[in-house]
């Protein structure tokens, strides 16, 4: 396995990561079940995969529970990041909150059902312009020093929010939505996003010595070989709440698809590894958070380490998606 690591972090990460949003179970994504998340996330550490990015509000609760069984023994084999920041109610609605109350009883629920009692690095999943960033840094710096936590990181936030959290604390790491597609893109899921990843982020992240984390590297399964022909999913799973897998936007995107399918297919490789040793060119790119749901998923992206973009293919895919 490969792994990287960065200025402001002593831990060297798996290129590979593991996006643990398919651990949700059922009903969050379909064809999901706990036994085969579990066999998925063993694989996983078997094949050198050391970082699982993880959130309390994926499956509510449970995809936090099932990583930290999955793990069971092997905690200190691994880097486990989490986050806080988004909450939900008993109808399961989710709001952010990023209060110093909701932060401090967020890390203990996590410890808890993750079966630990450190996390590597805790994420401010969204911002929450209703509290001051001040005061949730302040209460970031306590959970630190108490040894809950051994680092900070922040993810969907924009820069200049990042800054001033930079003030109270070192902020190690940055994951934000990137993928071959979406590169600059202005919302995810419907909620807008206060960055540009590839304008903004990215060059953050080098300027400071911090971890970049791409989320939804494969476009939330667009970019693999099971989209041929449109993805297959209802409205029990977290994509069908996606606009850009519907009607004219999922047809605008499959057209650059099938160009890069073509390519990958003339390469003889599956597009799902084209789409993260794209990601991998990029040095700056410290673990490509893949989102896993079964023990294939994770050999797969796995097997993408055999082998590298050249500079030429490189040209080509950037011809496609600049509109060439």
């Amino acid at each position: 396995m490969k792994k990287r690591k960065v200025k402001l972090m002593d831990e060297e990460f798996s290129v590979i990561g593991f996006g643990c949003w398919g651990l949700s179970g059922p009903g969050s994504w379909n064809n999901s079940s706990d036994e085969e998340s579990i066999k998925a996330v063993n694989t996983a550490v078997e094949l050198g995969v050391n970082f699982f990015d993880v959130a309390p509000v994926y499956g509510f609760g449970h995809a936090e529970e099932i990583l930290g069984k999955a793990l069971a023994g092997k905690r200190h084999d691994v880097l486990i990041g989490t986050k806080c920041g988004l909450i939900w109610d008993d109808q399961y609605r989710i709001i952010n909150n990023l209060t110093p109350e909701s932060v401090f009883k967020e890390i203990d629920d996590s410890l808890r059902r993750l079966g630990t009692d450190y996390i590597d690095i805790y994420q401010l999943h969204w911002p929450d312009h209703n509290t001051p960033i001040e005061d949730t840094m302040e209460a970031l710096v306590k959970i630190k020093e108490s040894g809950k936590v051994r680092h900070i990181g922040v993810s969907n936030f924009p820069v200049q929010l990042t800054l001033k959290a930079m003030e109270y604390v070192p902020i190690v790491s940055q994951q934000c939505l990137y993928n071959m597609i979406q590169r600059n893109f202005d919302s995810y899921h419907a909620t807008a996003l206060e960055y540009r990843t590839e304008d903004e982020i990215i060059p953050l992240c080098k300027e400071n010595g911090q971890a970049f984390f791409p989320y939804s590297p494969l476009f939330q399964g667009l970019l693999t070989d099971k989209s041929k022909g449109g993805l297959d999913f209802d409205e029990n799973d977290v994509r069908y709440n996606n606009p850009q897998l519907k009607g004219e936007n999922l047809k605008k995107n499959l057209k650059i698809v099938e160009k890069l399918r073509a390519l990958s297919n003339k390469i003889g490789k599956p597009l799902s590894q084209l789409a993260i040793n794209w990601l991998l060119k990029n040095e700056a790119v410290t673990s490509v958070i893949c989102g896993i749901q079964s023990a294939h998923d994770i050999e797969e992206n796995v097997a993408s380490l055999s082998w590298e973009i050249d500079d030429d293919m490189l040209k080509e895919i950037n011809q496609i998606l600049n509109g060439g």
